[in-house]
């Protein structure tokens, strides 16, 4: 067992140091993930990473290389120096003919999670081949306000030549522009899409809030051409038959026969078989680089559809004639033999006249333009009494399926169609398009379709099936062969993985076929009802401490108004004693202060007039003292307020006859008072 182990450890370190080499991933995490999700097949992992013509990785090593991997490595040091001969002679005639570098050289693994060859890049200096990454595709749509802006660039473009784009067409400026909604967090101007690792479908959104809400475009489209190569063009080309838009950024450097081949990746449709509007009388040549076409700078709008007829293309006769038949004949395998004349008949001995339209296209970028075709394609083929199919990913397609409430959850069927198969015609016009079968699969079943007809679909299938339901699903899938498809496999979702409850090969009547979907759903139907009270109670208990939560919140708050209450009326109450004794503190202030400016008490030995007053207070205490006769009321006044009775609280009354001295003028003295020469005053608190 631990010698087991070791080995099985020792082939995946060779795998990953194999998979490292020929991607040229140096992160050995990201390596591993990639790894890990197409459940260790190298060839599956390098596919992923570097999309190939065919699909898979092409073997042409020769007969000397195979024979020496047989050998043990006593061997392999043996011959060390005839294979680096070997190696630099290859090499040189690599290059002499102009081929691009790959890793050519198989060995056979002996570990058993993976069912295809693996690929073997020699390390030696002087044979090691350099894998270089593919340009992909990303598709991103950008939301600002009320506007969404959908652009297709390569993964070789850095996040501030999208802001450049955006810049043209939302009129916002780079500087004041931040572009949000990267899984990785922020990311800077210099970051290259492809150190992101994007999915091929990016959402995004825009932010400025340092701009008012209506901004004008700082750029003008119809701005001079820039004298540099290197100036980024924004070609909108508009799609007739889909219906699509398409923001393309692309440098000036760049030839009018580069762009029309990406368009070519995104539309299926062939370079010869383009048709255009918008290109300027200037650009009459496919190698003209942009920059010297003529077309507007930064944006120039295009249109693009396919020609009614093969036989309206022109083979272009100019110098670039044999650049154009090379660039269209890549990935259209004999595509070109009808341009010539020649039918499917002639070159494979078959009594069709025309070459059946695929399924769907290969190396499709989107999921759902994909399904989008392939469901056009069925519904020509077979008529338009199929099932529904869902339009999206699979993720997606198991979402809706799985994810939702319990009494919504479906099935989720997946139909996996294969043109080479004798059985798919009969399966999809007698099975996929009965009445009863269209009917049962509408009301219970997720359903999902996909085509394995090309390799590179296929492999990009299995990695999807692995990513959602594992290596054993995945390996389920390849075990069938070409003569028992379509299959049909019927998946539920469960709480920890999802199952595949059962795979209906393509040899299927339709009585079976009804019986097996029956039987399926009868499982389901189970779990399902098992789902939905295990919800219900959920639910209920979560309703009974929502209540508990609701009554204890209220509890809460009714404290705390009671506890505010009083706090506000102890606050009030302090506020109060505090105003309550700064007045009387500022009473005794003024007390005091009238006490010390009142004239000194006369003597009566004085000689001059002195008037004896008594006063009576409230609380029945007299108050004595002598005034001369020349002194004003106000003294008076003054006198009575320092011993704590104010002129605007008391008044101040003689007894007989009754009179209220506080009336009287202040300046007037106490003999026009008359309280001379002496007098008996009462004081009496102001109502």
């Amino acid at each position: 067992m631990a010698s087991d182990s070791g080995d099985s450890n020792m082939d995946r370190e060779m795998i990953l140091a194999d998979f490292q080499l020929c991607t040229g991933i140096d992160n050995i995490a990201e390596a591993i993930t990639l790894l890990e999700l197409n459940n260790w097949d190298l060839v599956a992992a390098i596919n992923g990473v570097i999309p190939q013509e065919n699909g898979i990785l092409q073997s042409n090593f020769s007969s000397e290389a195979s024979q020496a991997s047989m050998y043990g490595p006593h061997r392999e040091s043996e011959s060390a120096d005839a294979v680096a001969a070997d190696a630099t002679a290859a090499d040189t005639a690599t290059a002499a003919e102009g081929a691009v570098p790959t890793c050519s050289s198989l060995f056979s693994s002996p570990s058993p999670l993976s069912s295809s060859a693996s690929t073997f890049c020699p390390s030696s200096p002087s044979s090691r081949h350099i894998v270089e990454r593919q340009s992909r595709m990303l598709e991103f749509k950008v939301e600002y306000r009320q506007r969404t802006v959908e652009l297709v660039l390569e993964d070789g473009t850095t996040v501030g030549e999208i802001k450049q784009i955006l810049e043209t067409e939302l009129g916002v400026p780079v500087s004041k522009m931040q572009l949000k909604g990267w899984k990785s967090g922020d990311v800077s101007d210099s970051t290259v899409l492809r150190s992101l690792h994007l999915p091929r479908n990016v959402s995004l959104y825009v932010l400025t809030p340092d701009i008012a809400p209506t901004a004008s475009a700082s750029t003008s489209k119809n701005s001079a051409l820039p004298d540099s190569l290197n100036q980024n063009f924004l070609l909108v080309i508009s799609h007739h038959e889909a219906q699509r838009d398409y923001n393309l950024n692309f440098p000036g450097s760049r030839t009018i026969q580069e762009v029309k081949r990406n368009i070519s990746d995104l539309t299926n449709i062939p370079v010869r078989y383009q048709q255009w509007e918008g290109w300027p009388a200037s650009a009459s040549d496919d190698c003209m680089t942009l920059a010297v076409s003529g077309i507007n700078y930064p944006c120039h709008h295009l249109s693009v559809c396919q020609r009614s007829s093969p036989a309206n293309a022109q083979v272009p006769q100019e110098e670039c004639a044999d650049v154009h038949m090379i660039s269209d004949s890549e990935g259209d395998d004999f595509e070109d033999a009808s341009e010539f004349g020649v039918d499917d008949s002639e070159m494979f001995g078959t009594g069709s006249s025309s070459r059946k339209t695929p399924m769907m296209p290969e190396n499709s970028e989107n999921e759902a333009d994909a399904l989008l075709h392939f469901t056009a394609e069925f519904s020509s083929r077979y008529g338009e009494n199929h099932p529904m199919f869902f339009i999206g990913s699979l993720e997606s397609a198991s979402q809706e399926a799985f994810y939702g409430k319990a009494r919504e959850r479906k099935l989720l069927a997946i139909y996996l169609h294969n043109d080479d198969s004798v059985l798919s015609n009969v399966f999809c016009s007698h099975m996929m398009c009965a009445d009863s079968i269209v009917s049962f699969l509408s009301q219970n079943f997720i359903t999902w379709a996909w085509d394995v007809t090309k390799e590179a679909n296929k492999a990009r299938l299995l990695t999807m099936c692995t990513r959602h339901f594992g290596s054993v699903v995945t390996q389920t899938i390849r075990t069938y062969k070409t003569d028992q498809f379509p299959l049909l496999l019927i998946v539920m979702g469960k709480r920890t993985s999802n199952e595949v409850l059962n795979v209906i090969q393509g040899n299927t009547a339709v009585d079976e076929l009804m019986m097996r979907l029956m039987g399926a759903l009868e499982i389901f139907t189970a779990q399902q009802q098992e789902d939905i009270k295990d919800e219900d109670e959920r639910e209920a208990r979560e309703m009974v401490k929502r209540e508990q939560d609701e009554a204890y919140r209220l509890s809460l708050e009714a404290d705390r108004k009671k506890r505010e209450a009083q706090e506000r009326e102890e606050a009030e109450q302090v506020r109060l004693e505090q105003m309550r004794k700064e007045q009387e503190e500022e009473k005794e202030a003024i007390r005091l202060s009238l006490a010390q400016t009142l004239p000194q008490e006369p003597n009566e030995e004085s000689g001059e007039q002195i008037s004896k007053l008594r006063i009576r207070t409230p609380s029945g205490e007299f108050l004595e003292r002598r005034f001369l006769g020349s002194c004003k009321l106000q003294v008076l006044f003054d006198f009575v307020a320092s011993k704590g009775y104010p002129f605007d609280e008391f008044k101040l009354l003689t007894t007989f006859p009754r009179r209220n001295i506080t009336q009287l003028d202040p300046a007037s003295t106490l003999l026009e008072a008359k309280l001379f020469p002496q007098e008996t005053l009462f004081l009496e608190a102001k109502e």
